[in-house]
């Protein structure tokens, strides 16, 4: 019972998509491509890094990211060349620049927009018996008290 306990445990843990024909003999030019990998977005996956993924695509981006790393790429470098072939898509987190300082920028300005707009419908609104004659407003009472 504790046995399959165990077992079900361990298999229930994240399961990584880097087989090991993939690896890096070198563990620190591995652990600088896993450091990477974890920042790139797999393109069919959405938002799955490609160390998580099982697409071919993710596959051939993280031999990509190893090939650049053993040719003398520094981390930056190797991101800079595969987000100028794949563009910024493939950033899980993509920097607050151009086009995407507008996105950034979306959520909170619709945000701040949508509330002055019910502020603006509020404050627009007035009650209606406001503008009630001393005459209306006595029928009116006598109505709502039956």
């Amino acid at each position: 019972m504790i046995r399959a306990l165990l077992l079900s445990l361990l298999l229930a843990g994240p399961a990584l998509a880097v087989q090991p024909d993939e690896m890096l003999s070198d563990t620190g030019l591995e652990a600088r491509a896993r450091a990477i990998s974890q920042g790139l977005r797999c393109p069919v996956c959405r938002n799955e890094n490609i160390d998580d993924s099982n697409a071919g695509i993710a596959r051939d981006l993280r031999l990509l990211v190893r090939e650049r790393l053993v040719a003398g790429d520094t981390d930056q470098e190797a991101l800079d060349f595969i987000t100028g072939r794949y563009g910024e898509y493939v950033l899980l987190s993509p920097p607050a620049k151009g086009t995407t300082l507008i996105l950034w920028a979306a959520g909170p300005l619709l945000l701040l927009a949508g509330g002055g707009m019910a502020v603006a419908f509020l404050r627009r609104r007035r009650p209606v018996v406001e503008d009630l004659t001393d005459e209306e407003r006595a029928r009116l009472d006598a109505l709502l008290k039956g």
